[in-house]
């Protein structure tokens, strides 16, 4: 029926304002190319979206195919990545799809704002964000990654990161005999969605109503390390997934922004996870407490306590200077700034060339043994 309805479209499709590929999206050649095998999982569905798409005769019907869109993709990587130990098709698949949403063909016309909003709206259902649901009576975990980034250095890089997001969204563990639920999503590598508030937006409600443990995930330096002070400042010098950099260096580090303001809140924050439970898990990486950080007036020290760090100016937090010192530097500025008392922080993965199967899998099993040192405070 799908297949006919399209027939029957194609003579009525009109005019219709298309969005120019985005950075990322024009990578994607290249990705088909050197990992063939990544998107063939998902070519059915992309296929058919696409003939979808072209038959849908208004904007609610649209909405409705990305919806689900997204949740099928969001779904299927979870399930794939329990076979492949693989964050990348995710990636991948995504852009395939919002490529299509950008300037693929319609049976109605619609303008570039609508194509905005409908590309929001896959990626809130495709990153996990709509999925996010608690089972009653248990302890609740939200832990975030990231996707795979430098992709210009190599096209077949992964993230650690995003890679837990998958394995360990829905799982229960149990602490002290209770019974704890982790819940998790994917944020994208784009300083742009971070100003527009991607962490408030997606943090508040989970906040307001909280949640036993707020963990950021990223992938990081050769160990695992507990982010002690980020700080609020951008001054990392490589780019995000859309080639834009910080803008800031190491001695002109830029303030953030936040929904078309400056990004409020003190230059340095302080993570409260239970870090001693947490330094009781260490294999097989070491996990450390990373109090390093850097201001204007000095470079890399360890300072006292948050108090010593109130008069200066930041440049980079014990996260460094990029998207992943600032997904921990907004998730404890908003907590503090909503009154909330529970554990949040941000952990950095030991980093991994390119794609490493067991290595990840060993980063993601020695997270799942942190939370629940977390909870076991």
């Amino acid at each position: 029926m799908i297949l006919k309805a399209a027939c029957l479209c194609l003579s009525l499709i009109v005019s219709t304002s298309s969005l120019a590929a985005s950075v990322e999206e024009k990578r994607l050649d290249a990705a088909k190319a050197a990992m063939p095998h990544l998107l063939a999982p998902f070519e059915t569905q992309i296929s058919k979206l696409s003939i979808s798409l072209t038959a849908a005769k208004n904007s609610a019907e649209v909405d409705t195919l990305l919806i689900e869109a997204g949740k099928v993709l969001w779904n299927d990587a979870r399930q794939q990545a329990r076979q492949t130990t693989d964050d990348r098709p995710l990636y991948w698949a995504r852009l395939a799809i919002t490529q299509q949403i950008r300037d693929g063909k319609l049976g109605f016309d619609a303008d570039a704002a609508q194509r905005n909003n409908w590309l929001v709206l896959f990626e809130q259902n495709s990153r996990g964000i709509q999925d996010i649901r608690y089972t009653q009576g248990v302890r609740r975990i939200l832990l975030t990654g990231f996707d795979p980034f430098l992709l210009d250095r190599n096209i077949n890089q992964s993230n650690p990161s995003g890679l837990a997001a998958l394995l360990l969204d829905g799982k229960f563990i149990e602490v002290n005999g209770q019974r704890a639920q982790i819940e998790t999503a994917i944020a994208p590598v784009r300083f742009a969605d971070f100003d527009a508030g991607f962490v408030e937006d997606l943090l508040t409600p989970y906040l307001k109503n909280p949640v036993d443990l707020i963990v950021t995930v990223s992938m990081g330096r050769k160990d695992f390390d507990l982010e002690r002070y980020p700080g609020k400042r951008r001054s990392a010098d490589f780019p995000d997934n859309l080639n834009i950099k910080t803008g800031g260096t190491l001695t002109n580090p830029v303030l953030p922004l936040l929904k078309g303001k400056t990004l409020p809140g003190a230059e340095f924050v302080e993570f409260s996870l239970p870090i001693k439970n947490m330094l009781t898990v260490q294999a097989p990486f070491i996990v450390h407490d990373n109090c390093t950080i850097s201001s204007l007036r000095q470079k890399e020290y360890c300072p006292k306590n948050l108090a010593a760090l109130a008069n200066e100016v930041s440049v980079e937090g014990s996260g460094g200077g990029y998207l992943s010192n600032e997904i921990s530097y907004r998730s404890l500025r908003l907590r503090d700034q909503l009154g909330v008392k529970i554990p949040v922080g941000h952990i950095h993965t030991p980093a991994i060339k390119q794609y490493d199967a067991d290595k990840e899998a060993a980063i993601v099993q020695q997270i799942e043994e942190m939370l629940k040192a977390a909870l076991a405070k």
